[in-house]
Parts: C-alpha cells; structure tokens; sequence
C-alpha cells in the first residue's frame, strides 16, 4: 500500500511519515509511506492508494481530489490535533480506513 502525505513544505510530515512507518512495522503492514511538498505531489498523485494532506496543505485538497477521485484513490485532510500531536499510529489508522472504502 502506498500512503502519500502532503504538507507545504513536506518538512513536518516527514517526522509523522517516520513515525507511521514505526508504527506499520509493528503490526507488520506493508506501507510505502512517503511526504511531499504541495509542489512536488504531482510525481506520485498516481502512483498513491491513500493520499492525505497536512492541515496547512488544506487549501489544495479540491484540487488534489479532481485528479484522484476518478482514480479511485481515497483524500482526505488530516486533523488538527492528531497531526500536532505527531500521532503516527493514528495517521495510520486513518490511511487503512481510507483504503478499505474504496
């Protein structure tokens, strides 16, 4: 499974994206887990079966959701409080959700 996080400048997601690889490795789930900056999402928009912004990313979610959508690739915002938290088990959790639904 390939989760795509996209934030501004990609630097803060990169800590989360660390942290729900940790998490993946402990339930043993298969996850390619990657953080882009709004200006680098295009390489990998096509290649993601979940994709989700950081809260300041929020701004390009129709966008990004006009090129996945009839792709069938899941997108979704991330809360507040869980991605201030760094919460990487429950970024996770919301990913796998994601997924199962389409």
């Amino acid at each position: 499974m390939k989760i795509v996080l996209i934030c501004f400048a990609g630097m803060s997601t990169s800590m989360l994206v660390n942290r729900m690889k940790k998490a993946a490795a402990k339930r043993n789930i298969d996850a390619d887990i990657v953080a882009l900056s709004t200006s680098d999402m295009y390489e990998e928009l096509d290649n993601a079966d979940v994709i989700l912004l950081g809260p300041q990313a929020r701004y390009v979610l129709d966008e990004v959701r006009e090129i996945a959508t009839p792709k069938g690739i899941p997108v979704e915002v991330i809360n507040s409080q869980i991605y201030g938290s760094m919460n990487g088990e429950a970024v996770l959790d919301m990913a796998l959700e994601l997924a199962k639904r389409e």
